[in-house]
């Protein structure tokens, strides 16, 4: 079955709804305040991904020159304002890499082809004035445990620390990721994106929907040893998994509040907890895959907690889709932040639109702006998250221009 979320588009994750599911996949205007509280009611999140894994989005290529690259990154920020966007989510960690020079992993491949060579330029540095200078939030997207979009950490930069620390890394269905289970390594992810987030203005620190692997038939995740040191006064390996991650938001939260207070701290995860056959708090859907059980990722917790400013459920189906409705799993999301200061955003499927696609309401260019109709009706919808920039440029079916006519006729402020 083809994917129905970015995971296929930046690590090749297999399709995930059951088997009935879906056929095919101014700065200046910006008041500072400290985390958790509310914007104005007036203010709305209007925000694009910008993903640099495997070069989807920004740069183009790989080893383009500084000024090409710095060029596009410039265009993709005029575009955002084009479009009457607030905010930009630039991916600067796809990999256990880095966008920024001194950092405590190596330079990123997507820009150089490279593993580890210099760019000769600081691109979030720029990213983050670029950014400011017309008015947009810049949230820094990081993946937390990624290493690898392959197996042999010979392929890694010579000093990189998941190859100087080969028991720090798990191989998995031909990927390579940080052991979650392991304290050391939650420690080290942690400094490494707290090490942007300390040196730039970053407006928000942004997770995606990446922490343990998403499953794959006939493969295991191989953390018993992490499991036996580890895992005493769990019932259950998933308990303890599930720990882990709550363990690296909670923790991650705290940090980002002492490093740096206006920053916002925002995940945008697969959009099924739970579905409600499972868990009568779940949502009405048939999903085949459900954060909670098969990612460890209790993000219900979270909001719940507080532990997060924002969540971005990736809401990647149409309206009536009919195992994952789009009007039914938003209304679920409101009632999740409703009554706690966790604002919500929807995560909306602008890489669907296509006049090629193979199902009918995606070829259709109103689709996008029936779902800002629907959400505008529930209050706790703060803003909406696009993914992602080459198709805000491309608008290929022309549903951004839709939704910027009938739902953004003027410029606002972020929050």
């Amino acid at each position: 079955m083809a994917y129905i979320g970015r995971r296929g588009l930046l690590a090749g994750a297999a399709g995930l709804l059951a088997a009935t599911g879906a056929a095919g996949p101014a700065r200046a205007a910006r008041a500072v305040r400290g985390r958790g509280a509310r914007r104005d009611a007036a203010a709305e999140f209007r925000a694009m991904w910008i993903a640099s894994v495997e070069n989807v989005d920004w740069p183009s290529e790989s080893g383009l020159d500084a000024g090409a690259q710095r060029e596009e990154l410039t265009g993709l920020l005029d575009t955002a304002v084009a479009r009457r966007l607030n905010a930009v989510i630039l991916q600067v960690r796809p990999a256990a890499d880095a966008m920024w020079p001194g950092a405590r992993e190596p330079w990123s491949q997507w820009l150089t082809g490279e593993q580890g060579e210099d760019p000769g330029w600081d691109p979030l540095g720029t990213a983050v004035a670029e950014a400011h200078a017309r008015g947009l939030e810049l949230h820094a997207w990081f993946n937390p445990y990624r290493v690898a979009n392959h197996t042999d950490p010979d392929r890694l930069a010579e000093d990189h620390p998941a190859r100087r620390n080969p028991d720090w890394t798990v191989p998995y269905n031909g990927k390579l990721y940080y052991n979650p289970g392991l304290p050391e390594v939650r420690a080290f992810v942690q400094e490494a994106m707290l090490d942007a987030v300390s040196r730039y203005e970053v407006d928000g620190v942004h997770w995606d929907d990446y922490f343990y692997p998403y499953p794959a038939a006939g493969k295991y995740f191989d953390d018993d040893d992490a499991y036996a040191r580890h895992g005493g006064g769990f019932a259950s390996r998933a308990d303890w998994r599930r720990a882990n991650t709550d363990t690296l938001v909670r923790e991650m939260s705290e940090r980002i509040r002492s490093v740096r207070p206006a920053a916002r701290f925002g995940i945008s995860p697969f959009a099924v907890w739970r579905n409600s056959d499972r868990d009568p708090l779940g949502s009405p859907t048939q999903a085949g895959v459900e954060t909670y059980d098969d990612l460890y990722a209790d993000t219900r917790k979270w909001v719940r907690e507080g532990w997060i400013d924002y969540i971005v459920p990736q809401v990647y189906w149409q309206i009536g889709h009919p195992t994952a409705d789009y009007a039914k799993i938003v209304p679920w999301w409101a009632q999740t932040v409703a009554g706690t200061r966790v604002d919500l955003y929807v995560g909306e499927a602008l890489y669907r639109c296509d006049a090629d696609s193979s199902t009918a309401a995606w070829r259709d260019p109103a689709e996008l702006s029936r779902h800002l109709t629907f959400a505008r009706e529930l209050p706790e919808v703060r803003g909406h998250v696009y993914f992602s920039a080459k198709q805000v440029v491309a608008d290929p079916n022309g549903a951004m221009a839709r939704v910027v006519a009938d739902h953004y006729p003027t410029a606002v402020p972020p929050r």
